[in-house]
């Protein structure tokens, strides 16, 4: 399959998606609200599934949406506001919305895995979209288990990491079979992307969280250094990791357990698209013993621990030295 039906309305959802996140931050200073696991969800998390599962139930009813967010508190009555400015904020963008059509947009995300689905995290990292810092806005579309398309749109991302004060926002693409692209979400030319070669020393270097108890950041350095990255890592929210490593702007996205949580499993909506966008590129991705990840099993990634991501070259020579620190 080419998939162009299905590459065309995911492109345009998360670029809609995107303009309703960057309109929050613009207009207000965004307010978080706590959700049950103590994690944050925002307006705009509200807003980006909402218009996501709006495009794909028009052109995909069939298609079930695994998503991050439920509207559960926004039906509360306390929440009244908060649902007028998801409203007000998808109106804008659309055309059409009322309270009761953006809870049932919002509440499409919901549904359990099948042999096609969509998996969505509509703000992919919200700690940094409330701190102006990075974030994404994440589509992939799964098949059978394996991912077969994915969307990256991230507003606050420098089209190249070493020119931070050049222009920002970044769309990446890839099309199992059809390799990855990236291009600015403001619009322009579309061009091929490619991890880093085996030789290129000056973007030996690697990505991972910001936050601590997103990882092992003291065994991830370790690693880093054991297979010659020696450059401090690059810290950033959000799948953006994966489009540095997927464009040659990094080497390696490592995520291990953090030692407060051992017994993790990542969500499937925070690595489906990158896995696709890096895989397209060339690169790897991978657990932390190397099994590929599985997205047949539910919204968890039940059978995998721990994320490696790799321009390739290096991946069987992390995987390695990561077994030395487990001893």
């Amino acid at each position: 399959m080419s998939y162009e039906k299905e590459r065309q309305v995911a492109i345009e959802a998360a670029l809609t998606a995107a303009k309703l996140c960057e309109k929050v931050r613009q207009e207000r200073v965004p307010e978080a609200i706590e959700k049950s696991d103590k994690s944050p969800v925002t307006v705009a998390d509200f807003g980006s599934q909402a218009v996501i599962c709006r495009a794909l139930a028009a052109a995909f009813p069939d298609d079930p949406v695994v998503g991050e967010e439920d509207a559960a508190a926004l039906r509360e009555p306390s929440m009244a506001a908060q649902l007028q400015q998801v409203t007000n904020y998808v109106q804008a963008l659309t055309g059409e919305a009322n309270p009761e059509a953006v809870l049932s947009w919002i509440n499409r995300g919901n549904s359990e895995i099948a042999p096609r689905y969509w998996t969505l995290d509509p703000i992919d990292g919200t700690k940094g979209f409330l701190r102006q810092d990075q974030y994404a806005v994440a589509l992939a579309l799964v098949e059978k288990g394996e991912v077969k398309l994915g969307v990256l749109a991230c507003p606050a991302l420098p089209l190249a990491l070493d020119q931070p004060n050049g222009e920002r926002g970044v769309l990446f693409v890839a099309v199992r079979g059809q390799g990855a692209i990236m291009l600015p979400l403001a619009g322009g030319t579309p061009r091929p992307i490619r991890v880093a070669a085996a030789d290129d020393l000056a973007n030996l270097r690697f990505v991972e969280s910001v936050e601590s108890g997103h990882g092992d950041h003291s065994r991830q350095d370790a690693v880093a250094k054991a297979v010659g990255i020696t450059a401090d890592s690059l810290r950033m929210d959000s799948q953006a990791k994966y489009g540095a490593v997927a464009s040659g702007q990094a080497a390696l996205y490592l995520r291990l357990p953090s030692p407060k949580s051992p017994d993790y499993r990542e969500k499937i909506w925070d690595h489906a698209a990158g896995t696709i966008v890096v895989e397209e590129a060339g690169g790897r991705v991978t657990d932390m013993y190397g099994k590929p990840l599985n997205f047949s099993l539910g919204a968890k990634l039940a059978d995998n621990q721990g994320v490696i991501v790799s321009n390739g070259s290096i991946h069987d020579q992390v995987i390695a030295a990561l077994q030395e620190t487990i001893g």
